[in-house]
């Protein structure tokens, strides 16, 4: 199982919201409202969050600040949300993403 991330290096000591459900790839998880996205799925042990469109290679939290594009998934429908930075909400839809950006506006 992951470790629940306690300081983030942008956002600070991250403080625990009430404790919601959210979708990941259609199974039910578990996470702190407020908490990025990221925080939650490594806290469950869920550390892959896209695959690169070439060469399949899976992706997850790299930088943890929002700069790079390791973490983009599709959430609620949208894809090429940086959830290392994003709060979760109780219900939210994530999806593993496969390419990144450019590769959904074709």
């Amino acid at each position: 199982m992951g470790e629940r991330i306690a300081e983030h290096p942008i956002l600070g000591v991250l403080e625990k919201g009430e404790q919601v459900t959210f979708t990941f790839d259609g199974k039910t998880v578990e996470g702190y409202a407020g908490e990025p996205i990221a925080a939650a799925l490594k806290a469950a042990g869920l550390m892959v969050h896209r695959y690169t469109q070439k060469e399949h290679k899976p992706r997850g939290i790299f930088c943890a600040i929002g700069r790079c594009t390791d973490c983009v998934m599709v959430v609620d429908g949208v894809p090429n949300v940086r959830t290392c930075i994003t709060p979760l909400r109780a219900g939210m839809k994530v999806q593993t993403q496969y390419g990144t950006c450019k590769d959904f506006l074709s």
